[in-house]
């Protein structure tokens, strides 16, 4: 079955059989596949880790006639979008897609598109995952992507470090990128003293105008190759020169102000990891994952980890430290739970909400019921299907009234929640999961569960 996400280009498409993921190079781009694996390009992004392996197959293809080549990537465990990316993961993949640009260049092939949904994080890092996204280099010609490179990658980006962190959920209205009238617009004046920003937020049109054939006449203008390889250095700098300083907030410093005892704290981290231990799930989901403590639980045991938080500082947090240690098997992603990523796209299929993307083997919901029902007045009922949709087996923390984190989020509102009981969440959670296992937090009215989702 053809992907609903592969439309676009007619060199090549994605299909998936058996529930494998293959994708059919076309005729059409003969050329520019045998060249880009008879260069050399291939194997030196590979080496890189910059461009996703993948061997050639010999299954039918999905349409013959057309068909040159059917290649089986390698599996991409969890495929994300860019308003799931905080900042530092956006912009290690802006700075990656232009490196992949230059090496291409030396290689006599150009990037043809600049999408930020061709770009993806594997084992951490970023990673092209569209092997047609290239074409033989023409000397003379200009980098057609430059615009579309500008939108998807400069614009959010320069919107995060320069305006508000938050503006990156823009990419989710504007699945073409960032109109750059809009974003230069929106910038704050002190960013006109950095003239290369606004000049590239700026630039496109007259680019556009110049090179591409929309001027006088309609001709092509030549760039030099000089002058492309000056563009690029220039893209660098001026993605490389944008910071974004955290700001501290309740999530990102969560676990400093937690009213855990040291005791109940490390027999929290006991128990779910004994949990992990018992189920040795391939993928977890841990949901409402702050700064990720428990999520290094999950991938310290070889498991594909998705770390989901709300909060921008908490999830850039948890992305410094695991680009810091390597952690390979830790992907942390912004997702407001109560508004998680819907399907959307050309005929609301082109990209996947957040449930078609699992189930995961296991989903932690640690700290997170209480926001749920109390932060959000989600039912519990309400929650606990919604959890069964995400996750084949749930580890659960229940936290109770007299909590303090239960009583802070009551203290400026009125308390409208009088089945937010541990009996009412134990009956609304075992119509959808079989419990089988409970663990008192000592020092603590809390409970933890691990559950296991009832077959339809």
């Amino acid at each position: 079955m053809r992907s609903p996400a592969s439309y676009r280009d007619p060199d090549a498409w994605v299909f998936v059989r058996r529930g494998e993921v293959y994708r059919q190079i076309n005729r059409a781009y003969r050329p520019h596949y045998d060249r880009l694996m008879s260069s050399g390009l291939y194997a030196a992004l590979v080496e890189e880790g910059l461009l996703v392996r993948h061997e050639e197959s010999d299954i039918p293809p999905e349409s013959p006639e057309e068909s040159w080549r059917i290649l089986k990537p390698e599996r991409i465990p969890f495929v994300s979008y860019p308003w799931e990316w905080c900042f530092g993961a956006f912009k290690a993949l802006a700075l990656a897609l232009l490196r992949i640009q230059r090496l291409a260049l030396d290689r006599g092939m150009t990037l043809k598109d600049a999408s930020a949904f061709n770009m993806q994080l594997l084992r951490g890092k970023p990673v092209l995952m569209d092997t047609s996204s290239f074409e033989i280099y023409e000397e003379g010609t200009p980098w057609l992507a430059y615009r579309q490179f500008c939108q998807h990658f400069l614009a959010p980006l320069a919107l995060m470090a320069r305006r508000d962190v938050r503006l990156s959920q823009l990419t989710r209205a504007f699945l073409d990128g960032v109109p750059l009238d809009l974003a230069a617009g929106l910038m704050p004046l002190r960013t006109w003293a950095s003239p290369r920003l606004m000049t590239h937020l700026r630039l496109h049109a007259w680019f556009q105008r110049h090179y591409a054939g929309e001027g006088r006449g309609g001709r092509v203008r030549p760039m030099s190759r000089y002058a492309l390889l000056g563009l690029l250095d220039s893209l660098r700098e001026t993605v490389a020169g944008l910071t974004w300083r955290p700001p501290r907030t309740v999530w990102s410093d969560y676990y400093a102000h937690t009213n855990y005892t040291e005791s109940a704290f490390a027999r929290k981290r006991e128990i779910v990891g004994s949990y992990l231990e018992r189920l040795a799930p391939a993928t977890v989901w841990d949901l409402g994952a702050s700064t990720g403590v428990f999520s290094r639980l999950a991938a310290a045991r070889g498991c594909d980890t998705v770390a989901f938080d709300q909060d921008p500082a908490a999830v850039e947090a948890a992305w410094r430290e695991a680009s810091a240690q390597h952690e390979a098997r830790l992907l942390p992603l912004v997702m407001d739970l109560t508004n998680p990523t819907p399907s959307c796209g050309w005929a609301g299929r082109e990209r996947m909400s957040l449930a078609e993307r699992g189930p995961a083997d296991t989903a932690l919901a640690l700290a997170l019921i209480h926001h749920l029902a109390i932060g959000a007045n989600v039912p519990l009922d309400h929650a606990a299907e919604h959890l069964a949709a995400l996750g084949r087996t749930l580890i659960v923390e229940f936290v109770p009234k007299e909590d303090s984190q239960t009583r802070r989020l009551l203290a400026s509102r009125r308390d409208v929640f009088p089945e937010y009981r541990q009996d009412a969440f134990e009956r609304a959670f075992a119509k959808h999961f079989e419990v089988l296992d409970a663990q008192p937090l000592p020092d603590s009215a809390r409970r933890l569960y691990l559950m296991r989702r009832r077959t339809p």
